[in-house]
């Protein structure tokens, strides 16, 4: 395992010294030719970063006070740039959809429903989340302090994390608020939420997440599978045979005899991070937390429905407006939850469509900077993103259409999504699934039901009529 080249993560392990912090170059050498970025294999080549100059909206009315703003410069102005079908921090893996040893073979992996999966899969899913739980990555770390306190990089601050861990830390630090000193405290701000980059966001972080679960174990047919939530009465996966149920005596735990009643979650004290100004470490914060539907019914009075979905899909633009979470008729802002799945309309006082499963799960999963603790945060964001999925291919929109200018910080369409290395654009993952290299099992039935109910009568009727012409 120590020798697998992953791409996915934060800080490689490279590249955490004070020499490369200091350098401000993040260029680790290809263990294939041992040359910087895999340059004298034609693989790639260190070259500076070029950033967007595209102006950010208002909402965030500060420069140069937060390790996020025109990631990852701050950190690093010169990383690895890969050509062709290669990926990956050192340019040693292949593109999302690629693999073989020159990444020359196209792939095409499904995503399944988690209940189509036979008995001894699931466990496998399950066992495989376990083993990632328990496994320190051998590739990345992650920071425990901020650039300034690092002095600014040159007394290096880094912990050993495990692989699954590694992703929770991730997504605690995209939405993490910014750190202004003393006990001053910045909170509007989200780079992966509340603005155009939440669904390309997560779409990329469900990807290298499943690219690491190939790596550990060797299954490079592995995919996460989907829950799908629509018309739920309530959470079906939460039994002991599938996410857990309750515990008989606490029912903000999870049954002991769950998969995961043992587990430590991380990154869950914002609050304590915030007063202490300091960033999450990584150190265990206790059992993962689960009541689901024990929440605020004023808030999110129900389950989204399939009515709520089919709204969605029928929203023509991607992002309106103020590009945040006052968005009207957007259809990423009503997806999210953060409008009316009935008008379209903006609405503070509920949480629906995505955000409503959060809230339902009443636990862990509510507070969106330890969300990722709980493995149904996985099903249920695999299922948001086949909505997106079908949103493309029914809309097939233009690049264009995802906004190259005043959207929140960090959600314009040419930035670099936070805190990725190597480097990916939120542009680059507004394209179909299938040039990505994956499908859902749901959306090939649609496909082969639009060929059946539209194309083969057009073709039975050509063939008719081919004879006479």
């Amino acid at each position: 395992l120590w020798s697998f080249q992953i791409s996915a993560g934060h800080f490689p392990r490279a590249c955490a010294s004070s020499k490369n912090l200091m350098a401000k170059e993040c260029c680790p050498p290809w263990m294939g030719d041992g040359s910087p970025c895999g340059q004298l294999s034609g693989r790639g080549s260190c070259q500076d970063i070029l950033l967007s100059n595209a102006p950010s909206g208002p909402q965030f009315p500060f420069k140069g006070v937060d390790d996020h703003e025109l990631w990852p410069s701050v950190f690093y102005n010169r990383t690895c740039q890969c050509s062709g079908n290669f990926m990956g921090f050192n340019c040693g893996n292949c593109k999302f959809g690629f693999g073989g040893p020159n990444c020359t073979e196209k792939r095409l992996s499904i995503r399944r429903n988690i209940y189509d999966l036979s008995v001894s899969e699931k466990n496998r899913f399950f066992s495989y989340l376990t083993l990632s739980k328990h496994t320190i990555s051998p590739d990345y770390v992650i920071p425990t302090a901020t650039y300034g306190q690092m002095n600014n990089g040159s007394t290096p601050m880094f912990n050993d994390i495990s692989i699954y861990d590694l992703f929770v830390w991730m997504h605690y630090y995209v939405s993490r608020d910014t750190l202004l000193g003393g006990s001053e405290i910045w909170r509007d701000i989200d780079f992966a939420h509340e603005a155009p980059g939440f669904l390309p966001w997560h779409r990329l972080f469900l990807l290298l997440w499943e690219q690491e679960i190939q790596e550990l174990t060797g299954d490079e047919n592995f995919t996460i599978p989907y829950w799908d939530w629509r018309d739920a009465e309530s959470c079906d996966i939460c039994t002991d045979d599938y996410l857990g149920g309750h515990h008989p005596e606490n029912p903000n735990l999870l049954s002991p005899a769950s998969f995961f009643s043992s587990w430590q979650i991380i990154c869950s004290r914002s609050e304590e991070y915030n007063s202490r100004q300091v960033l999450c470490d990584g150190t265990p914060e206790g059992p993962l937390l689960r009541n689901p539907g024990n929440h605020d019914k004023a808030k999110t009075p129900r389950l989204p429905s399939s009515a709520d979905v089919e709204f969605c899909l029928s929203l023509t633009q991607y992002e309106t407006g103020s590009m945040d979470r006052n968005s009207n008729f957007s259809f990423r802002n009503t997806l999210e939850g953060f409008a009316s799945p009935l008008t379209g309309i903006a609405d503070s006082s509920q949480s629906s469509m995505h955000n409503a499963l959060h809230i339902y799960m009443n636990g862990t999963m509510s507070q969106v900077q330890g969300s990722a603790n709980d493995p149904i945060f996985l099903l249920h964001h695999a299922f948001v993103d086949s909505i997106f999925e079908q949103w493309l291919r029914r809309h097939r929109p233009l690049l264009e259409a995802y906004p190259e200018a005043n959207a929140p910080i960090g959600h314009n369409r040419d930035s670099y999504m936070v805190p990725f290395i190597p480097l990916y654009r939120n542009g680059d993952f507004f394209i179909s699934s299938k040039n990505l290299g994956y499908d859902y099992s749901y959306l090939q039935e649609s496909d082969a039901g639009f060929y059946r109910n539209y194309i083969e009568p057009y073709l039975d009727q050509a063939s008719r009529i081919w004879p006479w012409l």
